[in-house]
């Protein structure tokens, strides 16, 4: 594992390789992508008190992954790396070719599904695959994926992200989505173990929230609302913990990682979902009991909205 002081950004050369491997220090895109920017600093938006309330101030933060299983399948989002010369296999798009980037793309067979069962191939909600090619700096998402017996695979949309450069996905369009409801990648926000294990996780993370606006701020490029209520959280928000937030000494290694990359990098809104999950990926060195509890204690009122600059509206 690299140390925590000696990220390398924009290249994926120095992670393993396999499901769930370690990064081994490698950090998507840019130390200047938004994903990446400290934002510690940046003014806080006038409506942050509202729309915080708008996602419960007494609601305590909530791991949307762990260790084990629930109902049946690992706790988070699975991804896998593979080497560049990973074959690659057609994508049938189902729902949202439209705006996918189109195949192939090298998506193993045993590529692990979100909410998949053993044993259930169907089986499984948001059903998102992802594979990172290491050799070639290629982050790939699918949406609501399926197996075919050809090896191909069957996805409600996909896209494709460069992970070398802030051109993160030059084939999109204002207003289209991804693998996720925003628009954004999903794995650039997501918890790892190896990370938080390091004690440092430099980069923002992926949220959701209940009811959300008819609205997208970039990197976001996609909205999944009717409701034009301002006081309501459009996609791509950032959410920061207060700085006057005291990560409490008692909490573990882990938990005051992930509390302090909230701090400087904040949590993107990416999804419609429960209020105040924070998404992350399954390994089985995770305490699962721990991780709830001390989270938990986090509420919204802890949080602020950073200024909402460049908001695309109807």
């Amino acid at each position: 594992m690299a140390p925590a002081g000696t990220p390398k950004y924009a290249s994926m050369a120095g992670a393993g390789l396999g499901i769930g491997a370690s990064l081994n220090g490698a950090t998507p895109f840019p130390a200047d992508n938004p994903w990446n920017r400290d934002v510690s600093a940046l003014p806080v938006d006038p409506r942050s008190d509202a729309l915080i309330a708008s996602m419960g101030l007494s609601r305590g933060l909530h791991p949307d992954f762990g260790a084990g299983l629930y109902d049946g399948a690992p706790i988070g989002i699975p991804y896998v790396v593979v080497a560049g010369a990973q074959a690659r296999v057609a994508i049938v798009f189902t729902a949202y070719g439209d705006e996918s980037d189109p195949g192939p793309y090298p998506v193993p067979r045993d590529a692990p599904v979100e909410g998949e069962q053993p044993g259930m191939p169907g089986s499984g909600g948001d059903r998102h695959v992802i594979v990172i090619d290491r050799d070639n700096d290629r982050l790939y998402e699918l949406y609501r994926a399926f197996r075919n017996d050809d090896g191909s695979w069957n996805a409600d949309a996909g896209a494709v992200f460069r992970l070398d450069g802030n051109d993160v996905r030059p084939t999109a369009r204002p207003g289209w989505t991804s693998a996720d409801a925003a628009g954004l990648p999903i794995f650039p926000g997501l918890v790892r173990y190896d990370e938080a294990a390091s004690g440092a996780i430099r980069h923002a993370l992926r949220f959701t929230a209940q009811r959300t606006r008819r609205a997208y701020l970039p990197p976001a490029t996609h909205w999944a609302s009717s409701s034009t209520d301002p006081d309501l959280p459009p996609m791509g928000m950032r959410v920061r913990l207060k700085a006057a937030y005291a990560i409490p000494a008692g909490f573990s290694a882990e938990t005051r990682a992930i509390l302090q990359a909230m701090k400087t990098y904040g949590m993107l809104l990416a999804d419609n979902g429960s209020n105040w999950y924070v998404s992350g990926a399954p390994d089985p060195r995770w305490n699962n009991d721990r991780l709830v509890s001390e989270l938990a204690q986090v509420r919204g009122s802890d949080f602020e909205v950073v200024r909402m600059d460049g908001l695309v509206t109807p």
